[in-house]
């Protein structure tokens, strides 16, 4: 694990509001043109899902913000789920072996974030 934390902590990730999926078919994809629209199987009042590394951490409704939209955060995960969101593509497979000592190492900065140490 890294002796400077703080360096790790000043890293900036992307994150995605979601407001929903939907499958449709590669001919309706190819017919798109501007002012199409695509509804979505999710009503307009219902929370949207917050996204770290394409896994979700938690869940909030869609606010305006100035000119902005904004998310009011409703739910979000303990700090080890959020941590280990953070942890990059390794944590979504691998050998068990290297996920074991990754999920180890997350689970170290959990700790170290729970303690007030970071």
């Amino acid at each position: 694990m890294p002796s400077d934390i703080s360096a790790i902590l000043r890293l900036e990730v992307p994150i995605v509001v979601e407001i929903g999926r939907r499958a449709i078919a590669l001919s309706d994809v190819r017919s798109m043109v501007p002012g199409s629209i695509i509804e979505l199987p999710k009503s307009a009042d219902e929370e949207l899902e917050l996204l770290v590394n394409n896994k979700p951490i938690g869940s909030g409704i869609a606010v305006k913000v100035v000119e902005n939209f904004g998310l009011q955060i409703s739910f979000i995960g303990d700090l080890r789920a959020r941590i280990k969101a953070m942890g990059g593509p390794q944590y979504a497979g691998g050998s068990s072996q290297d996920s074991s000592a990754e999920d180890a190492d997350a689970e170290d900065l959990a700790a170290q974030f729970l303690a007030g140490q970071i």
